[in-house]
């Protein structure tokens, strides 16, 4: 395919770039050019996207067979890029979010789920599941059933630079008694975002469209295998020390920022690692194992370092002191 990837240097996008470069396609990339440099193979275009004249400026006279579009903050920009494309690309899609379904996320949340409000001409994004389903609107508006909102939930693997994976993994790496929550079968539902970037693409290029959870099936992997992975490809002396899920709410810590990827199995974020995701598998998604994706972001790590935290996003992880705390509390328990 004649690809247009809209980003292309972090997380999801750069995974997709890869991916379409193995497959043969021919890349472009539009992005400000300031982050990293252009994969070989990649026509690299600069421009910042946010300014509707300069992304009007780069793609004139262009067109290409689909666009992928990782973008994460204010829907005016997706707005803007998904009219600017309309007749100049054949498929869009659109990297989303299962937070665009109303909380709480009910349990086995098919795509027909109740939405969030969104405006597809909003300017900010703090509110972050309003400007990812004012994104969805702004796409599906100007591509119709040409478009594939793919709506990831959580991301890990190579490249995540929202710090939840590679938290983890620099906390196992300092070993020593690891405050570990919940219990360790607690199922998980995630996706690697080589495995989105490879579905994505493998959709664009049969025009698939439509709504999809894009994640893995719920216990794809539990927070012990996850876990249990990082200590192994870390060679960690680490030992993990769980801690029941009232354990962690007495002690005031806050699940998914300062123990990242986890939530309780509860009536408010049960449906968060329980979603419905047939009609993806049935689109062709599948997942890599869990230990592969622990073991290739490690290694990701340790070639390249840690990447720069995101702007306006929180830090994850938890403070030492913090945890030394908890786990004191256990022992005398």
């Amino acid at each position: 395919m004649r690809l247009l990837v809209l980003g292309g240097t972090h997380h999801v996008g750069r995974a997709v770039v890869e991916a379409a470069l193995t497959r043969g396609d021919e890349v472009t990339t539009v992005n400000r050019g300031l982050s990293r440099a252009a994969a070989a193979g990649v026509e690299a275009l600069v421009a910042d996207r946010t300014d509707p004249g300069a992304l009007r400026q780069v793609v004139a006279g262009r067109e290409w067979d689909a666009v992928i579009d990782t973008w994460s903050g204010a829907p005016r920009v997706v707005r803007d890029s998904s009219e600017l494309l309309a007749g100049r690309a054949g498929h869009y899609g659109y990297v989303s979010s299962r937070s665009v379904y109303r909380w709480p996320i009910p349990r086995h949340a098919r795509e027909d789920a109740p939405l969030v409000d969104g405006d597809p001409g909003m300017d900010g994004d703090e509110d972050y599941a309003a400007a990812k389903r004012g994104g969805e609107l702004a796409v599906l508006r100007e591509f119709g059933d040409r478009a594939l909102l793919a709506r990831a939930g959580l991301v890990l693997g190579p490249y995540e630079n929202v710090g939840r994976l590679p938290w983890w993994l620099r906390r196992i790496e300092r070993g020593g008694r690891v405050l570990a929550p919940g219990v360790p079968g607690r199922p998980l539902q995630y996706i690697d975002a080589r495995d989105l970037a490879q579905w994505m693409l493998d959709a664009a290029e049969r025009e698939a469209g439509g709504a999809f959870n894009a994640v893995s099936r719920s216990g794809h992997a539990t927070m012990g295998e996850l876990l249990d992975a990082a200590v192994r490809v870390t060679g960690s002396d680490a030992e993990l020390v769980w801690a029941p899920a009232e354990v962690i709410e007495e002690a005031g810590i806050s699940p998914w920022i300062e123990l990242p990827i986890w939530l309780p199995d509860d009536d408010e974020y049960g449906g968060m690692h329980d979603g419905d995701v047939s009609a993806a598998r049935k689109e062709g998604l599948t997942c890599r194992p869990v230990l592969e994706t622990v073991a290739d972001t490690w290694a990701w790590l340790q070639a390249e370092g840690d990447p720069e935290p995101r702007p306006g996003r929180p830090r994850h992880g938890l403070d030492p002191a913090k945890e030394e705390q908890v786990l004191l509390g256990l022992d005398r328990s």
